[in-house]
């Protein structure tokens, strides 16, 4: 994320992948949800597409079969950090990990008519920028062949080829969290003082509640 301006940006390649219905197990299977930590995925993206092989966790792409047919595989989308997609991305199950994959490796924007709701929301809890457009403005983008894409947090805004301006929609409290790399853990902190006012009150209104303490 870059400061331009007085906006805040996020500038990179777009990849796009031109299907519907990406649903989270083809965005990281299933064999690589035994991992409880919640970094190191970026291998394991897109495992069935970028890979001519079966994978296991804890083999890297260095030891695997690449598909060079599969667009994060060539260059310069290897490099990407904005993916251009099309209907209900994200659906399927409720994995975390998918969101992780693609942070892990790079996606900041993922650029999509719709999405999967809990993906969606956990997209702004990994600070990935899920952006909703019409069907319309998505296809005009596939059919404008863009390469390079800013995507500015502050003004809504996604700008491409000198020409193409489009505003989308996002809660400012969500994208509070992209901005400011808040989970939700953090943004529960943010109410620390709240929190403990109220449990002072609270002891002191039913103190029956804490006899035990």
């Amino acid at each position: 994320m870059k400061v331009i301006g007085n906006e805040l940006q996020i500038k990179g390649i777009v990849a796009s992948i031109d299907r519907d219905n990406i649903d989270t197990d083809q965005i990281i299977p299933t064999e690589y949800l035994k991992s409880i930590k919640k970094f190191g995925f970026e291998d394991y993206l897109f495992d069935g597409w970028r890979y001519l092989d079966d994978g296991k966790l804890g083999i890297s792409k260095n030891e695997r079969k690449i598909n060079h047919e599969f667009v994060l595989n060539q260059e310069p989308y290897t490099q990407a950090n904005i993916l251009l997609t099309r209907d209900n991305f994200g659906c399927g199950s409720s994995r975390e990990h998918a969101v992780w994959a693609l942070r892990d490796f790079g996606i900041r924007v993922v650029i999509a008519s719709s999405f999967g709701d809990i993906f969606y929301n956990n997209c702004f809890k990994n600070g990935v920028l899920p952006v909703k457009l019409s069907k319309d403005q998505i296809e005009e983008i596939f059919k404008a062949e863009v390469g390079e894409m800013s995507v500015s947090l502050d003004s809504k805004k996604i700008e491409f080829n000198n020409t193409y301006q489009y505003e989308f929609e996002v809660e400012d409290n969500l994208l509070e969290r992209i901005v400011l790399g808040l989970d939700d853990v953090d943004m529960t902190l943010k109410y620390k003082n709240d929190i403990k006012l109220f449990e002072e009150l609270r002891k002191k209104e039913k103190p029956w509640i804490y006899a035990d303490e």
